[in-house]
């Protein structure tokens, strides 16, 4: 068995040919959605994320505004410029870059922004209107990691989804999407630590991995014909490894290329995220 690619690279261009053309709409009404980052630091994996979120910005004609500060900030000081982005009428969307330094409350800047232009979705406010099932702006890696499936036409509804990785930014957001009203999928949420993951995942019609372990995930735990999606990914030895190993690809249905996809699908959805408060303005 050969498994079907979850190419997200290529959806993620479709993605943004549509929000060309609704960018040109909103500019026919002279509004140009503008984008604010804001990086800490020097990290270079965050370097990496925020040029390509502006370089997408620019491909779809699309204002943003790339505001680096030292990785020494005071957490007051990075607040106040997070609501400075708030109270500036010019700027749709804002997000500050993760990781932050060690230093830095990560829940109390993300608090800071305002939930009106939480491009990531991942706003405590956000959050718990996806928990109440009356979302607004959806955190970004999951609601890509949906259309993924749902564009490679993986059934969802009443199916067995696994997902491992508990984390804010993917795991536990996912799971709540997954299994709003509508959408009816199964979810089990899992860890590292749980000791009946592969029992688990065995059963499962989708896997989702997001732990950021190496090869986390073997041939042996995954169901013959299952959808698998990769989105942990762990620097080593100056090279990218999926939480995805090889030998799955001869087991799943469909799968995740080794390195990419949700990424660019990620920041499909952020850009989505945009381009909704622009029309909603």
């Amino acid at each position: 068995m050969t498994a079907i690619l979850l190419d997200g690279d290529v959806l993620a261009r479709r993605r943004f040919d549509e929000l060309a053309a609704r960018v040109v709409s909103l500019a026919k009404r002279g509004v140009v959605p503008r984008l604010a980052t804001v990086l800490v630091g020097d990290n270079p994996a965050s370097q990496s994320y925020i040029g390509r979120k502006h370089e997408n910005c620019a491909e779809l004609g699309m204002a943003s505004d790339d505001i680096r500060l030292r990785g020494d900030i005071s957490e007051d000081a990075l607040i106040a410029q997070v609501e400075a982005l708030n109270a500036d009428p010019l700027i749709h969307g804002a997000l500050v870059q993760l990781p932050l330094p060690a230093h830095l409350d990560e829940g109390r800047v993300g608090e800071a922004v305002s939930p009106a232009k939480d491009v990531d979705g991942l706003h405590p406010m956000n959050l718990g209107r996806l928990l109440a099932g009356t979302p607004g702006l959806l955190p970004c890696t999951p609601a890509g990691i949906e259309d993924l499936l749902r564009a490679h036409d993986v059934p969802l509804a009443g199916r067995r989804v696994a997902i491992i990785g508990r984390g804010m930014l993917v795991g536990r957001p996912l799971a709540m999407l997954l299994s709003l009203p509508g959408t009816d999928a199964e979810v089990t949420l899992l860890h590292r630590r749980s000791p009946d993951l592969a029992e688990v995942t065995r059963q499962a019609d989708v896997v989702v991995s997001a732990a950021g372990q190496p090869d986390l995930v073997t041939a042996d735990m995954i169901r013959p014909g299952a959808a698998v999606v990769g989105v942990g990914i762990t620097y080593v030895d100056g090279g990218m490894v999926s939480d995805i190993a090889d030998e799955v690809a001869q087991v799943a249905g469909h799968i995740t290329p080794r390195h990419g996809s949700v990424g660019a699908m990620t920041r499909a959805h952020l850009l989505s995220n945009l381009v909704r408060i622009a029309e909603a303005g």
